[in-house]
């Protein structure tokens, strides 16, 4: 992560760090190797930093919100181990997946440890208001977990399927981050809109260039193998925009390569997706959703906080990892 953007809330990362290790001990050793495993691979943490952000710019004073951000962070981290199981994951952060490096039913089970661990933390934060919001949001991650796999190589899926999983699976935790945020600065009631919108639009941008990076991106840099999405059989925009603009005979090798996974053909979908601009239309959608954000963050009072989830809109889109 840019470093602007972390300095702005720098001795609060440096708690949440600290609060982080701390809620990961537990008297089942495999439970804290695993934890401390997951949560010591690095990760750029956009999610916790959002809260951060967000709690700060609108004048929240108290540790609260490192609390909040370890949640977040927690649940992520909970998806994860989860998702790596389910997908078959063997690299994530440039080395080997909890399952990989132990099993799936390890990996599944601490997840659902991490997961627990973050409602203990949520109770002891002892905001209504953001229980529910946290409530809600794992249980419509839950729904774009299986509709993600419900559209596991099916060729006919739109881009208004696609939109709807990656909403549900990864930019709803980002909106909970930023909206959580401005509920424990008891925000008003146009902020904590302003920031819930923003965090659903930095959330579906960061996630856009993701699906994109899947085809043009550096695996060193990624620290995960190029052309997973395709191994998986995962119709993400640069393949459903691919199927819908390429030639009659490139849209079949993608038809194909979607049916089946596997990256046997991952040259030839690569230079596809490319050559008919699918991934500069995966990007340009990721740069409105990061204007809309940088609007809706625009509304809160000026300060370094502002400034740095400003940053964050761009680091959203400009990544190479």
């Amino acid at each position: 992560m840019h470093k602007n953007i972390r300095a702005a809330v720098a001795a609060d990362f440096e708690a949440v760090n600290t609060f982080i290790v701390e809620q990961l001990h537990s008297n089942v050793d495999l439970v804290e190797n695993i934890g401390h495993y997951i949560t010591n691979a690095g990760g750029k943490r956009m999610r916790p930093v959002l809260v951060l952000l967000s709690a700060r710019a609108c004048g929240a004073e108290t540790d609260a919100a490192i609390k909040l951000a370890a949640v977040i962070e927690f649940i992520h981290t909970a998806t994860l181990l989860h998702d790596d199981v389910v997908d078959m994951s063997t690299m994530r952060r440039g080395r080997p997946t909890a399952n990989e490096q132990w099993n799936n039913p390890s990996s599944v089970l601490v997840g659902d440890f991490i997961y627990s661990r973050a409602f203990q933390i949520l109770v002891s934060i002892g905001h209504i208001g953001i229980m529910q919001v946290i409530a809600d949001t794992t249980n419509i991650i839950a729904e774009g977990e299986v509709l993600q796999l419900l559209n596991k190589h099916r060729v006919d899926t739109s881009e208004a399927d696609y939109l709807r999983v990656i909403s549900d699976k990864t930019a709803v935790l980002f909106q909970a981050a930023a909206y959580c945020g401005a509920l424990i600065a008891d925000a008003d009631a146009s902020l904590q809109q302003s920031l819930k919108e923003a965090g659903m639009h930095i959330g579906l941008a960061f996630q856009l260039v993701d699906d994109a990076l899947d085809y043009d991106g550096n695996a060193e840099e990624l620290g995960k193998n190029i052309g997973d999405d395709l191994a998986e059989g995962k119709p993400t925009l640069p393949l459903i925009y691919a199927m819908k603009h390429a030639s009659p005979e490139d849209q079949a090798i993608i038809r194909q390569s979607i049916l089946t996974g596997g990256t046997d053909r991952l040259a030839e979908v690569v230079d596809i997706v490319l050559r008919c601009g699918a991934l500069d239309y995966t990007r340009q959608l990721a740069r409105q959703h990061a204007d809309t954000a940088v609007e809706k963050i625009m509304q809160l009072p000026d300060s370094l906080f502002r400034v740095a989830l400003l940053q964050m809109c761009e680091l959203a889109v400009s990544r190479a990892n």
